[in-house]
This record gives C-alpha cells, sequence and structure tokens, in this order.
C-alpha cells in the first residue's frame, strides 16, 4: 500500500463532498475569523482526491496533530481571515496546477518553501519538551483564531460548525464505546426482577395473573393513584409511616379493582390493608345507600375496625355505621330510610336477621366492596362457623360492581378453594410462610401433669412476677368462671369475658383492660381473633389449644406491630395428641421444642376436625380436696332435705289452722 492509498484510507472518515454539500460549504464564508489551522485541517482531510498527499506533504498521524500547529507556521496559505478556498472553478484550477507542479530548482527560496511546508511534523521529533510547545500553541491560536477547537476523545469540534473531522478508525472506536440502547424487553426483563427481588426481601407470596408492583411508601402510593391528600394525612397522623408488607401489595390490588385472598401474620396490618383502598375507591360520601360492607366474626372486632375507619375517614365525611341494635337498625337502614351512608361494619347474625324481615330491614343493592375479616373462622361449619350466613349475605349483594376481599391471619384449604371457584381472577397474597407465628413472641411449652398442676404452675407465674397487662385463655365459658373464682382471691386485678356477660358488661371490662385497670383478663376464644390490645406483654394458655391455628391466632394478641411479647402454653397427658401441630409453630418461628415432642404421631385430619369439634373433656379447676368438697356436698342435701320437711309441714299445719278459726 502506497503512501496515496494509506492517506486516502485515512481521510475516508471526514471526506467533504463539496458538490454535493456546498450550500453547507457555503457557511464558512460566514465565518470571520476562520482561517489557518482550521482550513489546514480541511484541506489536508481532501487532499487525497486532489492527489497531492506524497508530493506536498507527509501523511498525518491524526487531525489533531494539524489543529495543534499555528497558521502562521504555513506561509503557503497565509494568515487572512477572510481566506475563501471555495470560489469558482478556474481559481481552483490555478490552485490545482500550482500545488501539483514539481520543484525544478532547487533554490534557497524553493528550500525555505519545502522547510516551511515540513515543519507539520516537526513537533514529534522534539521529544517530550516539545510537545508540551505544542500543546500551548494549540492554546494560542484558538486564542487568536477565536474559534473554539477542541478535542474530545481523538476528535476535533469547531465551534460554529456541524462538521466532526476525524479518521474512520476514531469513528469505530467512538462508535464502539457507546452505550448500547436497553430494548424494550430488556428493561422490562429488569423491572420484574426488582419486583421479584423486593417481594422476596419483605417475604411478599402471590399467586395469580397481571398483579401490579407493591408500593414502598404511602408518598409512592399517593403518587401513583392520586389518593386523596386528606386520607394519606390521617394515616399518618395515626402514626403509619411506611406501609407494612400487607399493605404494600393488598393495597395495589385492591385499588386496581382486583378480588383478593389475603394472609398475614397476627398485628401486621391486615385492617388498614383493606380500609385504605377501600376509602380511596369510594372516594367521597353518596346518598345511595352502603357501598361497603365489612363482616367480622364477633362484635369486638367490628367495634375494633369501625373505629380505625372513623379515624382514617376524618375530614372527608364518610357516614360509618355499626349495628349495634337489630331493631333500631331496621328503622334507620329500611327501605324507607334516606340512605345518607356508605361503609357498614357489622357481624353476620345482625345482617342475616335484617334480611330475614318482610320487607328486609337493610338494602345490600348498592354494595361495592364486600370485605370478610378473619375469614377462615367465618367459613367453619357448623356451630361455631357463619358459612350459611355468608351465603345469604352474598346472594343479597346483587351489584354487578360488588368486589370481595377476604382476610386472615391463618389459612384454611377449604377457603382458599371456595374463592378459586367463586371469585373472579382471583389473587392469593400471603406474608411469610403460611399458618406461621410471629416471630416477635417469645414462646414455650410448660408440662404441668394435670389440670392440679396448671393452677399451680399459674400462682408460681404470679408469684415470680409478671409485667401486665395478661390474658389468659381457657376452653369454655364455665372453666373462665372457676379460674376466675381461683384467682380473685390472690389479690390481683383479674376480671373475666365470654358470650353470657352483658354487651355492657363485655364493652367495660375491654375499656378497663385498655386502661390498665385490669391486670389479668381471663377470656375464651372470643377475643382470639383480630382484637387489637396495646402492649399485651404475655398470653398463658391456661388450655391447650385445640389445633395450631388456634394457637396463632391466641399468641397472636401479644407482640403485635413489631413490640416482644412472651407466651406460655401449659400442656397435659391428656393434650400429647395435639402437641406435635403446635410444636411445628414454635420450632418454625426459631423457639426451641423439646426433642420428645418431635417423635409424637401426628393426627390424621379427620382426627384434627374431630377434635376441634369435640374439645377434651377436663376436670374442674380448683385446689380444695375432693373429700372436702363431698362433705360439703352432704351437708347441702342434708340443709336442703331438712327445708323441704319443714315447708312440707307448715302446708299441713294451715288447714288444720283454719278449720279451728
Amino acid at each position: 500500500m502506497d503512501t496515496y492509498d494509506l492517506f486516502r484510507k485515512l481521510g475516508s472518515g471526514a471526506r467533504f463532498d463539496l458538490k454535493r454539500f456546498y450550500s453547507d460549504a457555503a457557511k464558512f464564508k460566514k465565518c470571520s475569523k476562520l482561517t489557518g489551522a482550521v482550513y489546514l485541517s480541511f484541506l489536508l482531510e481532501n487532499l487525497a482526491d486532489l492527489r497531492l498527499a506524497e508530493r506536498c506533504l507527509p501523511v498525518p498521524g491524526s487531525c489533531m496533530q494539524l489543529a495543534k500547529v499555528k497558521a502562521n507556521d504555513f506561509p503557503l496559505f497565509g494568515s487572512s481571515p477572510n481566506l475563501d478556498f471555495f470560489e469558482n472553478k478556474s481559481k481552483q484550477t490555478t490552485t490545482k496546477r500550482a500545488l501539483h507542479e514539481e520543484p525544478v530548482t532547487t533554490n534557497g527560496k524553493d528550500k525555505e518553501r519545502n522547510i516551511n511546508i515540513l515543519t507539520i511534523n516537526s513537533a514529534n521529533t522534539k521529544g517530550r519538551n516539545s510537545r508540551k510547545r505544542a500543546k500551548k500553541r494549540k492554546i494560542e491560536n484558538a486564542d487568536s483564531l477565536d474559534v473554539d477547537v477542541s478535542c474530545v476523545g481523538g476528535q476535533v469540534l469547531v465551534e460554529g460548525t456541524s462538521i466532526l473531522w476525524m479518521s474512520s478508525l476514531e469513528e469505530k472506536l467512538n462508535k464502539a464505546q457507546k452505550p448500547k440502547k436497553q430494548t424494550a424487553e430488556k428493561q422490562e426483563q429488569q423491572r420484574i426482577e426488582k419486583v421479584k427481588h423486593f417481594r422476596n426481601v419483605n417475604k411478599i407470596y402471590v399467586h395469580g395473573t397481571d398483579i401490579p408492583e407493591p408500593v414502598a411508601t404511602f408518598d409512592q402510593l399517593q403518587e401513583e393513584y392520586n389518593i386523596d391528600p386528606r386520607l394519606m394525612q390521617n394515616v399518618k397522623d395515626a402514626g403509619f409511616q411506611t406501609p407494612t408488607p400487607i399493605q404494600m401489595q393488598a393495597i395495589p390490588l385492591i385499588l386496581h379493582g382486583r378480588e383478593i385472598l389475603a394472609c398475614a401474620p397476627t398485628g401486621s396490618g391486615k385492617t388498614m390493608a383493606f380500609s385504605i383502598p377501600m376509602l380511596a375507591h369510594l372516594k367521597y360520601p353518596k346518598n345511595k345507600g352502603f357501598r361497603a360492607l365489612i363482616i367480622s366474626p364477633t362484635r369486638e372486632l367490628a367495634s375494633q375496625t369501625h373505629r380505625e375507619l372513623v379515624k382514617l375517614s376524618e375530614g372527608i365525611g364518610f357516614r360509618i355505621h355499626m349495628i349495634d341494635k337489630a331493631a333500631v337498625a331496621a328503622k334507620r337502614f329500611g327501605p324507607k330510610s334516606s340512605k345518607k351512608c356508605d361503609i357498614l361494619v357489622t357481624t353476620p347474625n345482625r345482617v342475616i336477621y335484617l334480611l330475614n324481615q318482610d320487607p328486609p330491614g337493610i338494602d345490600l343493592s348498592s354494595v361495592e366492596w364486600l370485605v370478610v375479616d378473619e375469614s377462615d373462622k367465618l367459613f367453619e361449619d357448623g356451630k361455631r362457623g357463619f358459612r350459611e350466613q355468608l351465603a345469604s349475605i352474598f346472594v343479597a349483594c346483587t351489584s354487578h360492581l360488588v368486589k370481595r376481599a377476604m382476610f386472615s391471619a391463618t389459612f384454611a384449604h377449604d377457603v382458599e378453594q371456595w374463592c378459586k371457584l367463586n371469585l373472579d381472577n382471583v389473587v392469593s397474597v400471603s406474608i411469610g410462610a403460611r399458618n406461621s407465628a410471629v416471630d416477635t413472641v417469645e414462646q414455650s411449652l410448660l408440662f404441668v401433669g394435670n389440670e392440679t398442676g396448671k393452677l399451680l404452675a399459674m400462682r408460681e407465674l404470679i408469684k415470680q412476677g409478671f409485667s401486665p397487662p395478661v390474658l389468659v385463655f381457657v376452653q369454655s365459658i364455665d372453666r373462665a368462671k372457676e379460674l376466675f373464682h381461683e384467682l380473685i382471691y390472690e389479690g390481683m386485678n383479674v376480671d373475666i369475658i365470654h358470650a353470657d356477660r352483658t354487651q355492657q358488661q363485655r364493652d367495660n371490662v375491654i375499656q378497663s383492660f385498655r386502661e390498665g385497670k385490669i391486670w389479668i383478663l381471663i377470656c375464651t376464644s372470643l377475643l382470639a381473633r383480630g382484637i387489637d390490645f396495646k402492649g399485651v406483654n404475655m398470653v398463658i394458655n391456661y388450655d391447650f389449644p385445640t389445633s395450631a391455628i388456634e394457637y396463632i391466632h391466641r399468641i397472636g394478641r401479644t407482640g403485635r406491630a413489631g413490640h416482644s411479647g412472651k407466651a406460655v402454653s401449659f400442656f397435659t397427658e391428656d393434650d400429647k395428641p395435639l402437641l406435635r401441630s403446635v410444636a411445628g409453630v414454635i420450632q418454625q418461628a426459631g423457639c426451641p421444642v423439646p426433642d420428645y415432642i418431635k417423635h409424637f404421631k401426628k393426627l390424621q385430619s379427620k382426627q384434627k376436625k374431630r377434635v376441634v369439634k369435640n374439645p377434651l373433656k377436663r376436670a374442674h379447676i380448683r385446689t380444695t380436696p375432693k373429700f372436702i368438697l363431698e362433705k360439703a356436698h352432704r351437708k347441702r342435701k342434708l340443709i336442703q332435705k331438712k327445708l323441704k320437711e319443714k315447708r312440707d309441714q307448715q302446708e299441713k299445719d294451715k288447714p288444720q289452722s283454719a278449720a279451728e278459726s
């Protein structure tokens, strides 16, 4: 390859086609101070076409080398500020001929001229110091020309023009260094990976199709879904700064109008997870009747949900109601009512009572959201469940806009199957492992031998000292009364709550327990579902729970909202069949379990259902010896016998006294 071909390849990247881009080249005439180095850069790039490279100039290393040389070093081109090399063809031809002629003589002038032309490469032979001088000359030259000549990655950029001077090799290198634009598929894949990582970190597990992304903050929720600022301010005023995992995923799902089956540990914010999007969906009050219905298994849980909704809707104007007395509700919400109501929170039985009246005491045809809280409890069969009542409520909600949401701390298999069959495109959301206890509770098992040992262990715990408030769970109402009578003499602030007490008594007990007036509250499974007591430090399972699900709900009354708690469960010889399933929950939460319990046999599903429906028959709770009780029983019978004989004798004496008179 000769010098001509090499120079042609080097200059091909910036060749200027004068015929094609004459109008652009004409712009050079408007540049008032375009001289010397800029003209030289352009001309040398096109010397290949003029076929003057091998006769006039040595091959340059790069365009930047030419830009570094002052215009004063090239008297051939002069330094006129208005130098115009795009003139008529006659002038260009003359210039070509003049340059194309070979020098014949070697007089002093020709030598001087050749020396001046060949000084273009003199900077390369002067060593390291010459590089500094060349750099200095470049700066001075740029200042004298008033033209911004800069170098970026080996490229010469001239301010005021749209021409980029570079060699073809530099152009290829720059293209290789430019970051490639990501395709839409790759960006979508990266987004999916980020969402998946976020869910894994927060232990959010979802099953379904077209699931919206979770939200990380309440500010992000407000920006993406345009939620009423008053609602978000009420959320922050209630002390909620960041959403919990169940709220991160459940709120976007409900805002998208999806039907949902959600499972999250106790104390994880499930009430807020359906309250916030439901209020955001309703937007503002309307006189259409009830547009949202929330069903809870107990009145205590319904009252708690009602209280939370009132706080969240402060300043928005929603009319939120709770049925206290069904007779009053029939007049208030009947067909002749003004329908000035928006949300109803109640239990299943009260709604069924109103629906069964003729005409119905309540109209549910406008319901847009039906939320079932503690859904696994409500779907239980038999006397303890509300499956039939729920079916009637679902039928009464006749609006084509109705959406249903199921929330619970535990997953029941039959509830999941029912949702898949009856809900439209349902999405299943679970936080952490299914049917698991919270890891903020220190759980332990205590063997007490028999029923007498339970009471002794209870008194020992009290003697060692404890931090109130404490919840004590027993199996039945009768056993709750018996334990209350035993502990009342210990000098403790103890009380009892169960279904046999009036509604006013139950409300007073719960209020006293919240205020700290009651240290120990004895209760049945009535309070095991959903009730949120602030700061419960200990839960005692006096009677062992009949299932792992009931155990999870019981100990979930402590260790709520990130606080720590403690749970102690008494068990006897009769409770051995129930130990294995509960021990698995304790071990999964990271708490120690005795090795011998792990080897107990597991109950089959039929046996588990039988135990739940028919709990163990336990002895009475008492510390008085049996022979003393029998003696007292005989004494009572003797007294009753004498009283009866006395009454009979008095009845016989009445006719005689009347005859004598």
